[in-house]
């Protein structure tokens, strides 16, 4: 008999997308992500008003993170908190 699969980060209850990871490899996931954020941040940090290397940084995150979620996450969809 199959295993279910367990979903590193289940939908959220209501609404659409994802809430905090269930499982270890989703904090993992998170942890390496925010330390990666937070180092980049401070390498793109603006100078003279330049901030046009850290908004690409800040998006190229936003989607990675958000492309690990739709990989390894629940199916997203909008829910109302009944399932």
């Amino acid at each position: 008999m199959d295993k279910p699969t367990r979903y590193w980060f289940p939908a959220k209850r209501y609404g659409w997308g994802w809430g905090p990871p269930g499982t270890w490899q989703g904090w993992v996931v998170v942890g390496v992500w925010l330390i990666a954020f937070i180092v980049g941040a401070r390498h793109f940090a603006p100078a003279r008003l330049h901030l046009a290397p850290l908004l690409g940084f800040v998006v190229l995150m936003a989607a990675l993170l958000t492309l690990v979620c739709y990989i390894k996450g629940e199916p997203p969809r909008w829910r109302w908190g009944g399932d």
